[in-house]
């Protein structure tokens, strides 16, 4: 939870900045172009394909194809993420690594597997960054704790939540987490993974 809390602020931290500056979150279509896997034919859940917990080969072929060109993380900046400097771990638990978020997709209300709001990357051992995760984020749209009728899915997962914001100005959300570019043994959708450190990314 320590590290959750560290990590949503980082995140925050440098959202809320955006905001301070004019960018208007939840209004904003999309500015990450999609290719042709954006098509609604790629968002099919292939139940027969489905590991317990976890995504489909089709469901993680479509993130990864939407998403390969951030394996650069020059890549992902130059199309809209923002860096932070916090790298997340949890004893015990393992690590997230270094998330980069998109401001005009943070807060926005579609649901879509080809943009997620943020993407997680781990240092390797060459000291480099390398891409390891990606996160979906969406608010609460009456901000209860106690409803969750508008309870987001990420092709058929369930995001967590809602949960509290941890820091002012961050509304209630839902998140989940999708290890489509490093095996996580905790689960594919787990928020940490503990094959991920801070230090060296094996």
């Amino acid at each position: 939870m320590r590290g959750q809390l560290t990590m949503r602020r980082a995140i925050i931290g440098g959202v809320a900045a955006m905001v301070a500056g004019g960018v208007a979150f939840g209004t904003l279509a999309p500015a990450v172009a999609t290719g042709p896997v954006g098509s609604s034919e790629h968002a099919v859940v292939d139940l027969e394909e489905e590991k317990a917990g976890g995504l489909t080969a089709t469901q993680r072929r479509v993130i990864r194809e939407a998403t390969a060109r951030y394996r650069d993380v020059e890549a992902a900046i130059a199309d809209g993420y923002q860096p932070t400097d916090l790298c997340v771990e949890e004893p015990g638990l393992g690590g997230m690594g270094y998330h980069y978020a998109h401001p005009e997709l943070v807060g926005h209300d579609a649901v879509d597997p080809t943009l997620p709001e943020i993407l997680l990357y781990a240092p390797s051992p060459r000291g480099d960054l390398r891409l390891v995760a990606v996160e979906y984020l969406k608010n609460d749209a009456d901000g209860d704790l106690g409803t969750d009728d508008d309870r987001p899915s990420l092709l058929g997962h369930e995001f967590k939540g809602p949960m509290e914001g941890h820091e002012p100005g961050q509304p209630v959300h839902y998140d989940i987490h999708a290890w489509v570019w490093k095996s996580n043994p905790a689960g594919e959708l787990s928020d940490f993974n503990p094959n991920v450190r801070c230090s060296s990314d094996d």
